[in-house]
């Protein structure tokens, strides 16, 4: 990969937490259909199988019925000493805000690279769905990037580090705390990890500890993606702007 295409990525990771922090605040008609939705989910034991315990314990996953809270991203920058990975996050409790404030950050970033295309982990499957399902929901129309009906797999540029990470092999699901671990790449998940983000969101209202993990896993994600890519000798200097 050249270096104008290194710089033209925009690694994102996003933090999602229910839509609202307890089951009966949602509308009833959305309770009924949460139950109705519960009944469909794998539980280890009985208890696991109220409905309620698990609108907080996995709410947060499903786009219809969660929002995005948090945004992190990154780019590569090269400078003299080598290359810099610009990081930003975006977190706010309105989500629509949230959201429009990214869409700009990708119209200022494509303005700049013609070809960029996101990388992520796992992103394929949860975070570039889950952002065009709650931009539909709150009536954004979607930007460019996240264009995606009636694409041919192959015809999606974007870069999934689990998917290059998976070799064509579809069985199994890596997490990027064990991919990173294996390539002796330090861990993201030193505070908190992504079950604990609805707690932080809803009951401490730390939204800075929730960009700050995001964060971290960018990082975290860059390191996984240059490494897959054989591009060990690029040694990157974390910039939080």
């Amino acid at each position: 990969m050249t270096n104008e295409q290194l710089r033209s990525i925009l690694f994102i990771d996003i933090e999602t937490v229910s839509i609202q922090p307890k089951l009966e605040d949602l509308p009833e008609p959305m309770q009924e259909l949460w139950v109705k939705k519960a009944r469909t989910l794998r539980v280890d034991n009985i208890e696991d199988a109220d409905p309620s315990r698990l609108f907080e314990d996995r709410g947060g996953i499903f786009s219809e019925f969660s929002k995005v809270v948090c945004i992190g991203i990154g780019y590569l920058v090269q400078g003299e000493n080598g290359w810099d990975l610009r990081l930003k996050t975006l977190c706010e409790s309105e989500e629509k805000v949230l959201l429009n404030q990214f869409i700009d950050l990708l119209a200022r970033f494509g303005s700049i690279h013609k070809e960029m295309r996101f990388c992520g982990h796992n992103i394929k499957e949860f975070d570039l769905p889950f952002l065009c399902r709650r931009m539909i929901i709150n009536g954004i129309p979607l930007p460019p990037p996240l264009q995606l009906h009636n694409k041919k797999p192959w015809e999606i540029l974007h870069i999934d580090t689990l998917e290059l990470w998976k070799f064509g092999d579809y069985k199994n699901f890596t997490s990027l705390a064990l991919l990173a671990a294996v390539l002796g790449i330090p861990s993201p998940k030193d505070d908190i990890d992504g079950s604990m983000v609805g707690r932080v969101f809803w009951q401490e209202q730390d939204y800075a500890r929730i960009a700050t993990y995001c964060a971290r896993d960018v990082l975290t994600t860059t390191k996984v993606f240059l490494r897959l890519c054989t591009h060990d000798n690029i040694r990157i200097n974390p910039v939080y702007t």
